[in-house]
């Protein structure tokens, strides 16, 4: 690169670049942006606004100027940078946002846990409500559960574990409208109880045979089920 100047140029357009929607022209103390709130970066950020590199889509409630790249700043990214670098730069980008949206997942699992609890709580003290339908629809299936996980421990070179969706269609023989839901509903209950464990899948997620019967327990896929012995 010819001097700091350009440097810090080629930077912010490739942060621009990846993230097309804008960003803050400078940094915060906890907000990306695309130059460094220094003094040195302002004469950059000023030239790429004067050559229309990047474009000012509009200014936000902090006061920042929220930028894009324009087809004039791709062209001068382009004569400066190999293609070989811009996407060493974007897989970058996309790994930080791997991580973010690995987190979100934590969050909505976490989540999900916490409803089932709550669902299986309400059932618990309220066995007198409108829901007394579903609680013993809920016994019931519970019950051929428990049957059938000892039905395939006891059999003959099967082993202890029952993958779920062995179990699902095991348990659904005399009750075809039952939703995979309906069935994880159950499972969440049952475990919580102490009555079965769900053991999770340990090889790759995208190796999961038959994934719309994976059930997320805390923050693992649960794949199998035994009967719980303590």
């Amino acid at each position: 690169m010819a001097d700091k100047l350009t440097q810090l140029i080629v930077d912010a357009l490739t942060r621009a670049a990846a993230e097309r929607d804008g960003l803050p022209l400078f940094a915060g103390k906890s907000d990306a942006g695309l130059f460094p709130a220094t003094t040195v970066a302002k004469p950059a950020a000023k030239r790429c606004l004067d050559d229309r590199l990047l474009n000012e889509r509009f200014v936000d409630g902090k006061g920042r100027q929220i930028c894009t790249i324009t087809e004039t700043g791709m062209a001068y990214l382009r004569e400066q940078v190999s293609p070989k670098q811009v996407l060493e730069d974007f897989v970058r980008v996309l790994e930080s946002r791997q991580e973010q949206v690995e987190q979100l997942l934590t969050t909505a699992r976490r989540m999900a846990d916490e409803i089932a609890g709550l669902k299986a709580a309400v059932t618990a003290v309220l066995p007198g409500s409108p829901h007394v339908a579903v609680t013993s629809n809920a016994r019931d299936l519970a019950a051929r559960i428990r049957t059938h996980l000892l039905d395939w421990a006891a059999s003959i070179g099967a082993a202890r574990d029952c993958p779920l969706p062995e179990l699902y269609r095991g348990v659904s023989c005399g009750e075809p409208d039952l939703s995979v839901g309906a069935f994880h509903d159950v499972l969440r209950t049952m475990h919580a109880a102490g009555r079965v464990d769900l053991h999770p899948w340990t090889g790759p997620l995208y190796a999961v045979p038959e994934p719309g019967y994976a059930l997320l327990v805390s923050h693992n896929v649960a794949y199998y089920a035994s009967t719980r012995t303590g």
